[in-house]
């Protein structure tokens, strides 16, 4: 099989280290450039990527195209890429609902052809190796799979059903991302009343909970921004399904209060506890 050319949008910390990944694979990992930030364009050259100028001119050249954004741009870039009546594949690959990754399937197509894709797990730098989950068209999967053939991102193929690697990867968030609101919100209240260090210790007896890793709030905290939108996707999917969604829409709440902790990559457990105790 010819290596193709691949564009990414956007490379953020996940997108920039899945594409350095196909890079393996592939002629070319394209982005564009124009709009995207200083931090975007130094972690795309850190990666490899090579840049473009607009998106016609990352999407006539590209064979794959692989959309890993924030959720909430999910189907305007999807809009925008179907403007240009791009005939590749597009791996819809965001944090998104069933419902959005088959509307997003309908925008595409028939001019390309969709897969629908999730991440499950760390960005694969520094010996992680995240899933992508895969469901759609049988021939486009065959070429994702090969596209990252022997790389730190492995696949798995869930069936033909666009929707369904959607569905994995916002069942899998829901519990991991609400899981670690709930450490958030139990080491605080522990503080208030200054018994955090006998919790931790407690937790500390049961190594397969959460809740013993109370330095990983800080994680949480820097990642809100990111978190929320993905638990809102999980409690519309939640609705949709006929089950209660106001759990995941209350942990997404509380991640809004680390709004300003954007990337802190020097934010304290202290730090991230007395920000989530400010509105």
């Amino acid at each position: 099989m010819d290596q193709p050319t691949v564009g990414i949008l956007h490379p953020g910390s996940m997108g920039a280290a899945v594409a350095a990944c196909a890079a393996t694979n592939a002629t070319a990992i394209l982005w564009c450039e124009t709009g995207r930030s200083t931090a975007s364009v130094e972690r795309a050259a850190a990666f490899g990527l090579t840049p473009v100028t607009t998106l016609a001119e990352l999407l006539d050249h590209s064979d794959i195209v692989i959309s890993l954004c924030p959720p909430a741009s999910a189907e305007d870039l999807a809009r925008d890429v179907a403007g240009h009546r791009f005939a590749g594949v597009y791996v819809e690959a965001n944090a998104i609902n069933p419902e959005r990754a088959q509307r997003i399937a309908g925008l595409l197509e028939p001019d390309a052809t969709v897969v629908d894709g999730g991440v499950v797990g760390s960005p694969p730098v520094r010996g992680k190796t995240p899933t992508l989950y895969l469901s759609g068209p049988v021939s486009a999967i065959v070429r994702i799979e090969a596209l990252f053939a022997g790389t730190a991102v492995r696949t798995a193929v869930l069936g033909t059903e666009v929707g369904k690697a959607s569905a994995l990867k916002l069942s899998y968030a829901a519990f991991q991302k609400t899981s670690r609101v709930l450490v958030a919100l139990a080491v605080g209240m522990a503080r208030e009343h200054g018994v955090d260090q006998e919790l931790i210790k407690v937790a500390s007896k049961r190594t397969d909970s959460y809740l013993s890793e109370p330095q990983y709030v800080a994680k949480t905290a820097a990642r809100a921004w990111r978190w929320g939108p993905e638990l809102e996707e999980a409690a519309d999917a939640l609705a949709a399904a006929g089950l209660p969604p106001e759990m995941l829409r209350a942990a997404a709440t509380t991640l809004a209060r680390w709004h300003d902790a954007r990337d802190d990559s020097e934010l304290m457990l202290t730090d991230a506890l007395d920000r989530l105790a400010q509105p």
